[in-house]
């Protein structure tokens, strides 16, 4: 079969949880005109994805009529499985761009596949020689690094961190010697702030992002030994939170 259709990764906004802001304020008029024209989507969350292209309509009238659309939620591991979820399902979620359709490639915030669900499929899509298409659009990760001064030259994202504290410690003493960027479950931000004033050294620089491109949003950069002194900005148990640190 020969491919002619796409997988198109295309950018949610990052107001997940929060009050929603103005979609054409944090996504470009192309993104918005491109999603609602698609038919087909491989989404982390289907209600979600309703949601969007209820937003993107009031902007851009959709193609289809919304409950027409093809949305299929991405496959998960098995619960109490330590096994990859099986190639099979990842060939089938592609089929409709195996068949010359546009497959849209969505995640409930964000960039999809980044700190996201869906890096699977577009290995999949890769595979099959499928032309894969990156939309603009914001990433909670790059706009902490970004108002954070820290070292943009050279740094590593490395994801959710130990639970327990102990190991969450050691981890972060682990991560001082370059710019890493992790994040946490909205309801464990301040448990995670508190561990790193605990743990880090207080020349470290520490990042606090939360709330980016909503209204109140913020990032702030200190010392470990500033932040500790200082009275510490609320970090709201529904919205997710980008930390990220670099030893002097």
């Amino acid at each position: 079969m020969t491919a002619t259709g796409s997988l198109v990764l295309v950018p949610n906004t990052l107001d997940l949880g929060a009050d929603e802001v103005d979609i054409q304020a944090v996504l470009p008029l192309g993104v918005l005109q491109r999603a609602a024209r698609i038919h087909h989507w491989a989404a982390e969350d289907a209600r979600s994805t309703r949601a969007f292209l209820k937003r993107v309509a009031a902007v851009v009238p959709l193609q289809s009529p919304l409950q027409s659309l093809d949305i299929r939620e991405l496959p998960k591991p098995r619960k109490g499985s330590r096994e990859a979820v099986p190639a099979a399902e990842w060939q089938s979620l592609l089929a409709p761009a195996l068949q010359g359709h546009e497959l849209g490639l969505i995640s409930e915030a964000g960039l999809p596949a980044v700190a996201d669900p869906g890096s699977a499929l577009v290995l999949a899509a890769q595979a099959a020689k499928l032309p894969i298409e990156v939309l603009a659009g914001p990433s909670s990760l790059m706009l902490a690094l970004a108002g954070s001064g820290l070292n943009g030259q050279n740094f590593a994202f490395v994801g959710y961190l130990p639970q327990d504290a102990a190991p969450r410690a050691a981890r972060l003493k682990e991560l001082e010697a370059l710019s890493q960027i992790f994040i946490e479950t909205p309801y464990r931000n301040a448990a995670m702030l508190s561990a790193a004033l605990a743990t880090l050294s207080a020349a470290t620089h520490l990042t606090v992002a939360c709330g980016l491109t909503l209204p109140g949003g913020w990032v702030l950069t200190h010392r470990v030994s500033q932040w500790q002194q200082a009275e510490r900005p609320g970090l709201p148990d529904r919205w997710p939170a980008v930390f990220a640190l670099l030893a002097a």
